[in-house]
């Protein structure tokens, strides 16, 4: 008897099931088409940005060697990949486009680095990296005073470039003769447990030039 009211069960289920299926089976269709064409176009998307992070992996590598011999030559290549390549590649194509571009044109390349240390798209990290370049190609010619407003927010505890942003402040007022300045920060270099070996040695050497400065 039991095996009846199972069977009248079974039967009662699938037609349950085959109305619901006649009512919705449309839009269940199109529910399905709509996630493998979704599915489907973000793994092609996923291939053409592997395909294009490849192509300018390549073409970086390639403006990298030319870099060795024809400067020139590898900053337009390094300037073709900004302009069209994937983010990341992008980014350090303008980095070495500057880079390239600082051996005969320093002005430019400053300019440069200040285009990307106002791109809030690269990151807060690169940024300040792109303010410190551009920091040690003015050293040695621009004003104190640029120099300090340019570095002094990147050299309190806890930044990630304090040390070199220092060590440029440092040389700045070495060359201005402000002995107490140069001082400063040659001091911030010493007792920061942090500092890097190598800023720490020129530090030292900065120091010798700085006890001969006039008071």
């Amino acid at each position: 008897m039991s095996d009846i009211f199972d069977e009248v069960e079974e039967d009662l289920r699938r037609a349950r099931f085959e109305a619901l299926w006649s009512k919705y089976w449309p839009s269940m269709l199109t529910v399905a088409v709509l996630v493998v064409a979704v599915v489907g176009g973000w793994r092609f998307y996923d291939w053409q940005q592997e395909q294009k992070s490849a192509a300018a992996g390549a073409r970086f590598e390639a403006a990298m060697r030319v870099s060795r011999t024809d400067g020139p030559e590898a900053e337009k290549q390094f300037a073709a990949i900004a302009a069209d390549a994937p983010s990341g590649y992008r980014i350090l194509s303008r980095f070495r486009q500057a880079t390239e571009l600082a051996v005969r044109d320093k002005d430019g390349a400053v300019k440069a680095l200040d285009a990307l240390a106002a791109d809030p798209a690269i990151g807060p990290l690169l940024q300040d990296v792109a303010r410190v370049r551009a920091a040690y190609l003015l050293v040695d010619t621009a004003p104190q005073a640029d120099i300090i407003k340019r570095m002094e927010p990147l050299a309190g505890p806890g930044q990630a470039y304090r040390h070199s942003a220092r060590e440029v402040l440092a040389l700045a007022a070495m060359r201005a003769n402000d002995k107490a300045g140069a001082e400063r920060w040659l001091q911030a270099i010493q007792l920061d447990t942090e500092t890097p070996q190598g800023v720490r040695g020129r530090a030292e050497l900065i120091a010798t030039i700085v006890a001969g400065l006039g008071n």
